[in-house]
């Protein structure tokens, strides 16, 4: 079984507390603080690779944690780095944010990583907040809070050219003709429950003039595919990766036209994605050494060619004219290639002229009131407050100050905020005015 799309959440893990602590030796009574700092967590990532073909490893398991790091300790001594944990997926997989819909990173290449939560930062130890007129600080930064998130993961399998059409009209059999793939076949609908792959070798490789891509046999798709019926969208997200699609046609079928056929299934992509539609397709009627296949070629021929379709008779079956069509196919799609170069050089050297995007800056923030609680959301005040000791009187008074350097305060008072109100930062909730 092909398991092809799945959810699952992941988290960071959290930074090190910072150690408060303080020299205590025989020959040193007044040492100082000398407490060491947090271990930065460790970070989830994914990795594409070849040795998985689906997604089959988090079918059971849905939840991924990464290491803390480790306190500090006295002697200014730093604590353990959490270990980061790397996650293999199929080269093909797509990781969207599961609350926004957000495509992360579309992994396709073998080896490209990409994190997806980024390990809390270790908290500082006291050693960090001695001055000359404080020289016994009694504050030390608790770690960071590690990124987490819920993700969606999708496969879609990258083939050169997929072959699409109607349950029953041969495209496993082709499959197995022009590849080495071995695909189940069988004479009624629906024996293909899953997409196969399948490698097509054209020319002579030892005289240089050899070309292969991959052949993908997409299972029948039926009218209503692309609002879901049947198995339409476990099977529709894998032609979107193809630059070229082979429409196989049942020739041999007594009880509907070839070309309603034809017209059915590209309005399930069209209806699907819109660039589906635009997709260079081969018409091919199959199943030519039946008779009634023979009958119905001659209309199909005038009307595939009159809306600018090449077109193509054979038989899967008996091997007849897969040869031709495979070559055609190869032509077609070193030509589709050569397109596709030619439009990114022209891309790159217009890149420049399209519109700058800036980062926001950390030191951003807004205020807003939610059902009478005031919410300050900013990547910097966020952390800095989620990191703040909140049983640490030092702490807390040199929070104040950094939330009025900042102009965080300003801007709660021109809010509205009064004495006793409820003011959130992130995760954390405090009472104005403590």
């Amino acid at each position: 079984m092909l398991y092809d799309h799945t959810k699952i959440y992941v988290k960071a893990g959290d930074g090190g507390n910072g150690s408060m602590h303080f020299r205590r030796e025989k020959f040193a009574p007044f040492g100082g603080p000398d407490g060491g700092d947090g271990g930065r967590g460790g970070s989830v990532y994914f990795e594409a690779t070849t040795n998985l073909n689906t997604l089959i490893d988090y079918r059971y398991r849905h939840q991924f944690k990464a290491e803390p790091g480790q306190p500090g300790a006295g002697q200014k001594m730093h604590g353990a780095k959490g270990e980061d944990i790397v996650l293999k997926v199929p080269c093909g997989t797509i990781i969207r944010d599961a609350e926004t819909k957000e495509i992360v990173a579309d992994l396709i290449e073998p080896g490209q990583q990409v994190m997806v939560a980024r390990g809390g930062r270790g908290g500082l130890g006291n050693v960090h907040f001695a001055t000359s007129t404080r020289q016994a600080p009694k504050e030390a930064q608790k770690g960071e809070p590690a990124q987490e998130r819920w993700l969606m993961l999708e496969l879609r399998l990258i083939a050169d050219v997929g072959l699409v059409g109607y349950p029953n009209a041969g495209k496993s059999t082709l499959l197995s003709v022009v590849t080495a793939a071995r695909p189940k076949i069988a004479d009624y609908p629906f024996t293909t429950l899953a997409p196969n792959l399948g490698v097509v070798e054209v020319g002579q490789p030892r005289r240089g003039d050899g070309f292969s891509f991959v052949l993908a046999d997409i299972p029948g798709l039926i009218e209503g595919a692309a609002q879901g019926v049947g198995l339409g969208h476990e099977f529709l997200r894998h032609v979107q990766r193809t630059r070229l699609l082979i429409h196989m046609l049942d020739g041999a079928s007594s009880d509907r036209d070839p070309w309603q056929d034809f017209q059915a299934i590209n309005r399930e992509l069209r209806e699907y994605d819109e660039q589906l539609a635009t997709r260079p397709q081969i018409v091919v009627l199959n199943k030519m050494d039946l008779p009634d296949a023979q009958e119905h070629w001659p209309a199909l021929r005038e009307k595939a060619e009159a809306a600018g379709y090449p077109v193509f008779a054979i038989s899967a079956a008996a091997s007849q004219g897969t040869s031709e069509l495979m070559d055609y196919a190869a032509s077609r799609l070193r030509e589709i290639q050569r397109e596709e170069a030619e439009l990114a050089a022209t891309q790159s050297l217009t890149e420049a002229e399209g519109p700058m995007l800036r980062p926001q800056p950390d030191d951003a923030f807004t205020v807003v009131k939610e059902q009478g609680v005031f919410v300050v959301r900013g990547k910097r005040v966020e952390r800095m407050v989620a990191m703040t000791d909140e049983e640490s009187s030092e702490g807390m008074d040199r929070l104040d100050v950094m939330l009025r350097k900042m102009g965080v305060t300003k801007a709660l008072e021109e809010a509205g905020v009064k004495v006793g109100d409820t003011v959130r930062f992130g995760k954390v909730e405090l009472y104005w005015g403590e």
